[in-house]
C-alpha cells in the first residue's frame, strides 16, 4: 500500500470543523490513522495537524480552547482587529498549554507546515524542527494574517513569514496519497461539506478549489469573525459527520 497522508486546509476559526473530523477519525478511523505517514496543514489546518501528530489525547482541550478564543474575539468591539488586542499572544498561550514538551521530536518528518515568505510571497512547507519553540514559531507564522493579527510578520529562522494560506492553503505531500480536509465545499477534497448550490463555478486560490455558494461565502466570513458558540459546535458536529461519511465511502470505517 502506498503511503497515506492527511492535509488540513487554511480556515481560521473553522478549524473547529477539522477538529470534529479528527475526532471522528480517532473514534472510527483507526485503520486509516494507522496507515498515515504524515500530516500537513496551513494556518488553522497546521494547528489541527499538529494536535493530531503530537497530542491526539488533547483533542477535547483543543476544542475548548477554540471555543474560548472565539468568545474572547467576539467580545472585542472590532473582533481581533480591536486596537490593543493581541490575537497572536492568545493563540500562543493555547499552543503552550496543548503541545507536549517533546512535540518537535514527534513532529519531525511527520508534520508539514505551510508558510508564506512575507517579502516575495513564496511558499515553504517545513517538516523538521530543532526545538519546541521553533515548532511553535512555525505554527504561529503559518497562522499570521497581516493586519488581522498584527503588522509585524513572524520571525522564523531569521526571516519574516505570514499565513501559509496565502501561498498553499492545502498542502499535498509528494509521496503517496494525501487525504484532504476542509470546512469549505470544494472540488477534489475528501472531507468537506456537501455543496448546496446549483452552480459548479469555483475559484482557485493557493491550491484550493472553493465552490461558489452562499454557504461558502458565509464560511469565509466566519473563518476570521467567529460565529456564536452554538454555531461553532454545529460546525464541529458537521466535521464529524462528513468524516464518517468519507470513512464509510472509502472503506475505512470500523
Amino acid at each position: 500500500m502506498s503511503p497515506l497522508n492527511l492535509s488540513f486546509s487554511a480556515c481560521g476559526f473553522l478549524g473547529i470543523y477539522q477538529l470534529g473530523a479528527v475526532g471522528a477519525m480517532l473514534r472510527h478511523g483507526g485503520r486509516l490513522l494507522a496507515s498515515v505517514r504524515a500530516c500537513a496543514g496551513a494556518s488553522a489546518g497546521a494547528l489541527v495537524a499538529a494536535v493530531l501528530i503530537t497530542a491526539p489525547d488533547k483533542l477535547e482541550q483543543c476544542k475548548d480552547f477554540t471555543y474560548k478564543l472565539a468568545a474572547d474575539v467576539r467580545r472585542q468591539k472590532l473582533g481581533a482587529l480591536t486596537p490593543g488586542y493581541d490575537f497572536m499572544l492568545a493563540l500562543r498561550s493555547g499552543m503552550e498549554d496543548i503541545l507536549p514538551r517533546d512535540a518537535h521530536a514527534a513532529a519531525g518528518d511527520r508534520l508539514w507546515v505551510s508558510i508564506t515568505h512575507a517579502k516575495n510571497g513564496e511558499n515553504r512547507v517545513v517538516g523538521r524542527f530543532n526545538s519546541r519553540e521553533e515548532l511553535i514559531m512555525a505554527l504561529l507564522a503559518s497562522s499570521f494574517v497581516p493586519v488581522y493579527a498584527g503588522f509585524r510578520p513572524m520571525d522564523f529562522r531569521g526571516q519574516k513569514w505570514i499565513d501559509g494560506g496565502f501561498s498553499d492553503g492545502l498542502p499535498i505531500l509528494t509521496t503517496g496519497r494525501t487525504v484532504t480536509v476542509s470546512p469549505f465545499a470544494a472540488r477534489g477534497v475528501d472531507v468537506c461539506p456537501a455543496h448546496t448550490g446549483l452552480s459548479q463555478r469555483h475559484f482557485r486560490h493557493a491550491n484550493m478549489n472553493i465552490l461558489l455558494s452562499m454557504d461558502n461565502i458565509l464560511r469565509l466570513n466566519q473563518a476570521l469573525f467567529p460565529p456564536p458558540a452554538h454555531r461553532l459546535r454545529l460546525l464541529c458536529q458537521q466535521g464529524e459527520e462528513d468524516a464518517v461519511r468519507f470513512l464509510k465511502k472509502d472503506g475505512w470505517l470500523h
